[in-house]
């Protein structure tokens, strides 16, 4: 009799929960504040069945197609709504991070992980600046130049843009210096931005800086440079 009694009590909270409706919703932003996407923009997605979800039965909610809606945003990079027991819809939300931005025929950013993200009205990224020939559905080489600059002090301080040209030779441009830093490939990336670094120090020590047009970084363990 207590067993059922139990479970007698246990379905009928549960029903009685379930039947509560949605009272309040509560958008959070995870990581940088940066906010690409606002809670209105959020706000518009969290709609089912052409209704917003406050004042909805918990029951009639669809978690999971509320959270494809979100993702659905090209700027949301992870989106997860849950209902508190109070009957609040929570969406968390986790925007993408965008490390350069092209600026060719198109505009858009490159995320933090290679893809396509557009550009947004509300917020604009401090990345470096991609120029030249860009293909939206063909991104790594750019990729792979952008995450080392945005993982390396030097370079976060220094360069300001990327270009590649129509043979895929890749170029930096540096702050407050005249000269353009030919890359090449992105093979021994390292080495080479080693070599920049070396060669950038010392010639700051001699302020010599703006002696030079280009500084080639090609060449294995050497920088060749042309004078101005």
């Amino acid at each position: 009799m207590l067993f059922g009694i139990v479970i007698f009590l246990f379905a009928f909270s549960a029903n009685r929960n379930m039947a509560r409706k949605v009272t309040d919703v509560d958008i959070r932003f995870k990581g940088e504040c940066n906010l690409f996407v606002t809670h209105e923009t959020v706000s518009k997605l969290l709609i089912q069945n052409q209704r917003s979800v406050k004042n909805m039965a918990k029951e009639t909610l669809d978690l999971n197609q509320l959270e494809k809606s979100l993702k659905s945003n090209q700027m949301i990079k992870s989106a997860e709504v849950y209902v508190t027991v109070n009957g609040v819809v929570k969406a968390d939300i986790e925007q993408k991070t965008p490390i350069a931005r092209v600026n060719t025929a198109e505009s858009y950013y490159i995320d933090d992980e290679g893809f396509y993200m557009p550009l947004s009205n509300n917020f604009t990224a401090r990345v470096p600046l991609v120029t030249g020939f860009v293909n939206k559905n063909n991104l790594e080489n750019i990729f792979i130049v952008a995450n080392k600059i945005k993982s390396d002090d030097f370079l976060m301080k220094n360069v300001i843009g990327i270009h590649q040209d129509a043979n895929q030779t890749l170029y930096l441009k540096l702050r407050q210096c005249s000269f353009v830093v030919k890359l090449g490939s992105i093979n021994y990336l390292d080495k080479k931005i080693n070599n920049l670094k070396a060669f950038y120090q010392k010639n700051l020590q001699d302020k010599t800086l703006n002696n030079y047009s280009k500084v080639n970084l090609q060449f294995d363990n050497q920088v060749v440079c042309t004078k101005t």
